[in-house]
């Protein structure tokens, strides 16, 4: 089943709740998306992604996951 973007950021904001979230996409499967967290500070860029994955709940897992591609940016605040 399709998702929407609000969808992916709403997973998202539940784990970083204080994060800037902007996830775009127009096909369901497919999206872009930039999460910039304090808790993000002092991590590697894995570090944060797995942390974002992990907010994702198994969307993206195997071949019947809700999402198929998620281009990811994650950084701490300026």
């Amino acid at each position: 089943m399709p998702m929407q973007p609000k969808e992916v950021e709403e997973l998202i904001r539940e784990a970083l709740p204080n994060a800037k979230i902007t996830v775009e996409g127009d096909d369901g499967v497919h999206f872009v998306a930039e999460v910039i967290d304090e808790s993000f500070r002092g991590q590697n860029r894995v570090q944060q992604q797995r942390a974002v994955y992990a907010a994702l709940k198994g969307k993206m897992d195997g071949a019947n996951g809700e999402l198929h591609a998620l281009a990811l940016t994650t950084k701490a605040p300026d």
